[in-house]
């Protein structure tokens, strides 16, 4: 590992910034102050890597829909018309995701740990963090791979170049909306949707905001609390969280859908790409990618691997299981009764002190950013953010 110290930024600065989560519950910084050093050639491999592994999840969710495969990902049955629906026409984009992998650093190879595709956290601290850090101790704020700000917009704009009548569209509706929304009391996640809205203002939309539990959904469309209706919906809420816990919800959104009222971001064809089961598909459709490890449903023999739950989230119910079957690690959550998927272990890049970190490339159309996460076998909540400059 290329590390070099730099000054932290104070809280008050990160405040200033609105980036409130900058401490853990046990005291510790969140942002660490040391950046990772990497390397021109290092961020090429890490951007044409993401992009191929992109279009391996693209055909392989179109071989899951085609055969069916929905039970095997661990697909909540009521969602798979919305699912098929988002996926058939290009209106339903997906506007941003987050890879994470292991090596890409040191000579290690690049290996897929999974894809982050519907509610990816650590936007902020990729967009505009890491540059801040940059800034802050003198050094080129041009020097990252990090371009997710200007992508996402982009991206935000294909929402209307990707539509098939734009004359029908604005006979209908009004000047663009999209109403964006979060669960009230997650500071993090707020922060994280405020930042989206401001990216599709700055995009030309007209955009709103409004917490989840305040939005009103009839056959007729979506609505913020003053009934003003909006074409596009961005919400930062799991889509199996949706389908399990609010189930009348996920008709609904099938039925607004389906009545072309609106558009939800990011869509529901991304809870393919959520699914760990996805890793298992890839691994059939692709056995010869440098990208990918060895993934099953049934528990690996012989080799070191890792026990996930489908929709697990922050290394939440998971294992580390040693060739001869011994676990080596494992963490509790609220993710159990999901379905498991088995994935081959592989080592995490590590500094002298022993810490890990893996890297997270976030994806709007094509990879535009990296940053990384320091921890330990496990990564959870409580690891830290790292920032990067290419040197």
């Amino acid at each position: 590992m290329n590390l070099q110290k730099i000054k932290s930024l104070t809280p008050e600065i990160l405040e200033e910034l609105g980036f409130a989560w900058h401490t853990d519950e046990d005291g510790s910084r969140y942002v660490s102050d040391e950046i990772i050093k990497i390397s021109q050639n290092e961020a090429e491999a890490y951007y044409e890597a993401i992009n191929e592994i992109y279009d391996m999840y693209a055909e392989a969710a179109q071989h899951v829909i085609d055969n069916n495969l929905f039970f095997e990902l661990g697909i909540p049955f009521n969602l798979i018309d919305a699912i098929k629906k988002s996926w058939e026409n290009d209106v339903h984009w997906h506007i941003y995701g987050r890879f994470d992998v292991a090596g890409g650093m040191d000579g290690k190879p690049i290996k897929l740990i999974e894809f982050n595709a519907d509610t990816p956290t650590a936007l902020f601290e990729t967009a505009l963090l890491q540059w801040a850090l940059l800034k802050y101790n003198s050094m080129d704020e041009d020097k990252q791979f990090n371009n997710v700000y200007d992508a996402i917009g982009e991206n935000f704009k294909r929402l209307i170049t990707l539509f098939d009548d734009i004359e029908l569209f604005n006979e209908r509706y009004d000047g663009w909306k999209i109403l964006f929304s979060s669960v009230r009391g997650n500071e993090e996640e707020e922060t994280t949707t405020r930042l989206l809205q401001q990216i599709a203002t700055d995009a030309g939309f007209n955009t709103g905001f409004e917490y989840l539990q305040d939005v009103k959904f009839d056959e007729n469309g979506i609505f913020d609390r003053d009934n003003n209706q909006y074409e596009y919906w961005f919400k930062l809420y799991p889509w199996e969280d949706i389908a399990i816990d609010e189930p009348e919800l996920a008709t609904m959104l099938t039925n607004i859908m389906n009545n072309q009222q609106a558009i939800i971001l990011n869509p529901a064809y991304t809870l393919l790409f959520q699914s760990k089961g996805m890793l298992k598909i890839l691994c059939d459709l692709f056995p010869d990618s440098p990208y990918l490890l060895k993934t099953s449903f049934e528990p690996l023999k012989g080799i070191k691997y890792v026990e996930k739950s489908v929709f697990g989230r922050e290394g939440a119910n998971v294992k580390i299981v040693d060739r001869d079957g011994a676990v080596l690690e494992e963490n509790d959550g609220p993710y159990g009764n999901y379905k498991k998927v088995y994935q081959e272990y592989v080592e995490f890049n590590r500094d002298e002190k022993g810490a890990k970190y893996q890297a997270g490339v976030f994806f709007a159309y094509e990879a535009c950013g990296v940053s990384f996460r320091k921890g330990s076998e496990i990564m959870n909540n409580m690891s830290k953010f790292v920032g990067h400059a290419i040197v």
